[in-house]
């Protein structure tokens, strides 16, 4: 059986860099084993697939090369991106079914996607020596002022604070220890920052997921709703600043992207999480299953 898999890089800056994901359309007859098949081949970190549902406008399932996930930003981007690109969807709002929930997307008239996030969920904190080791820094790189927390916005993200965009741009991960770690606290991974930035931005993160076979990603969506979320929580951002969040991120992998998220905030409470961006790059490629 042959399948049209589209690709697509979501959250580019200025038409550049981004995350590749692959994107599936009418998925519905795929099974899924032929999915993590498909996901594998393809090789990007995750790959979408498409499909009908009664519940929502659509629905999507989320494959990495090693197994499901209930969400992910960035394939979601994608897959929106490449349903306003092909015609089926024009700018408004629509409601998307996923293993994390049905969440709201919406489709802006220069193409960029807005997709809800579920409201925040803080777990663990997490011994900073842990972590330190597995990313091979010293452990007074980490914010000594700050946690290392496992939070949720609809999956759960390790969320670490370094002290300078510097000592973020040194880590050199042992990816085996960080699975490790990431399997221990039930993450997808670590999502680490640093609020010195390139371009005047929030913060300057790096995403590292090897339990799921990614290594480090150039553009995380879900872990970015996450971090916004703790830096409102932990006083990095003011309500204010809440309302435009943007994050930078693959530089040290050369491919540069930018991630914008929002928070509603009511009475010190969060109430809303939307992050959104911009894919582009359109290509398609066939394979064989």
């Amino acid at each position: 059986m042959k399948i049209k898999v589209y690709t697509l890089n979501a959250f580019v800056k200025e038409g550049r860099g981004g995350n590749p994901a692959g994107v599936v359309l009418s998925a519905d007859l795929i099974t899924d084993a032929e999915m993590q098949l498909i996901a594998k081949i393809v090789g990007f970190s995750e790959t979408a697939f498409v499909l009908k549902t009664n519940n929502a406008d659509y629905g999507l399932r989320y494959f990495t090369p090693a197994g499901e996930v209930p969400l992910c930003g960035h394939a979601t981007v994608a897959s929106f991106g490449l349903l306003a690109l092909k015609g089926p969807v024009s700018a408004g709002k629509y409601k998307l079914e996923t293993k994390a929930g049905i969440l709201n997307v919406e489709v802006l008239p220069d193409k960029k996607i807005l997709m809800d996030q579920n409201l925040p969920e803080y777990y663990e904190t997490i011994d900073k020596n842990e972590i330190a080791e597995s990313l091979e820094i010293p452990v007074e790189a980490i914010c000594s002022e700050l946690p290392v927390q496992v939070v949720s916005t609809g999956l759960k993200d390790i969320i670490v604070p370094v002290r300078s965009l510097k000592k973020l741009l040194e880590i050199r991960p042992y990816f085996h220890k960080i699975a490790e770690v990431s399997r221990k606290y039930d993450g997808a991974g670590y999502h680490v920052f640093a609020t010195e930035t390139k371009n005047n931005s929030t913060a300057h993160c790096r995403n590292f997921a090897p339990l799921y076979d990614i290594p480090e990603e150039s553009a995380t969506g879900t872990a970015s709703g996450a971090l916004a979320c703790y830096m409102f929580k932990y006083g990095i951002i003011n309500e204010e600043q809440a309302e435009n969040i943007i994050f930078e991120q693959g530089y040290y992998m050369g491919s540069p992207s930018e991630i914008s998220a929002s928070l509603e905030i009511m009475n010190r409470n969060i109430t809303g999480v939307k992050i959104g961006g911009i894919s582009g790059d359109l290509k398609d490629i066939e394979i064989e299953i």
